[in-house]
């Protein structure tokens, strides 16, 4: 899913966004608003992984949405 789609669909994803990292708040999820690599960062932070673990899981969970 290339970024202009993601960002489309941002609303719509949250939800399994959130069940699938339930460690993002509200504010987590508004903050990344859509954005590819604000996700990418939040994996990172939340999950206390590094840059290319953290894409790859977005990149896999992208793909399977």
């Amino acid at each position: 899913m290339n970024n202009d789609i993601f960002e489309g669909k941002w609303k719509q994803m949250k939800g399994s966004v959130k069940a699938k990292w339930g460690k993002f708040t509200d504010n987590d999820l508004d903050r990344i608003d859509g954005n590819r690599e604000q996700l990418v960062g939040m994996v990172q932070e939340r999950y206390g992984k590094d840059k290319e673990q953290a894409q790859k899981e977005v990149d896999e969970y992208l793909k399977n949405s």
